[in-house]
This record gives structure tokens, C-alpha cells and sequence, in this order.
């Protein structure tokens, strides 16, 4: 009987073989550059709101952005002429 070898890979192919695809290694390049490119406009811009506090008790625990009560959901007490229309007229 006759024996068969595989023949064995030269050492570029081999390395090659465990690289990623070129096109993901050029994904992730992109990726990076474009993250690096936004925290730099980022930081030259500064913050966007810097007297933008939070309100409410310091203990709170809350989340913030809630108006705190329970009230009947309807919203539109305090907005001007909008004591005409019916509730969930959506208009």
C-alpha cells in the first residue's frame, strides 16, 4: 500500500491562516478611526450643557426627568388653549 502525505505548509501560509480576513482587520481600523476622530470633536467642543444640573433632593436615588407625582395623565393643564379639546383627541 501506498502512504500519502499532505504536504506541508510553508510558514507564510501557515501565519496567514490565523490572520483575520483583511477586510475585517480594514472594519476595525475604520472603527477605531472614526471613534478617535469623534472624541477628539468631542473634547475640542466641550460640554454641551455645562450649567445643566440636576434637580430634586441630593438623596433621591431617582433617575431624574420625572415629574414626581401621580397625577391623572392628562398633561395639558398648564398649556393655553387647550382647555376646549377632548382628552385624547390626540390633535
Amino acid at each position: 500500500m501506498a502512504e500519502f502525505r499532505q504536504p506541508s505548509l510553508p510558514a507564510g501560509a501557515a501565519v496567514r491562516r490565523l490572520l483575520p480576513p483583511p477586510a475585517l482587520c480594514g472594519f476595525l481600523l475604520l472603527l477605531v478611526l472614526v471613534f478617535s476622530v469623534s472624541y477628539a470633536v468631542g473634547s475640542a467642543a466641550g460640554p454641551v450643557a455645562p450649567g445643566l444640573h440636576r434637580t430634586g433632593s441630593a438623596g433621591s436615588g431617582g433617575t431624574g426627568g420625572g415629574d414626581g407625582g401621580g397625577g391623572s395623565g392628562g398633561g395639558m393643564d398648564d398649556m393655553p388653549g387647550m382647555s376646549g379639546m377632548p382628552e385624547g383627541s390626540g390633535q
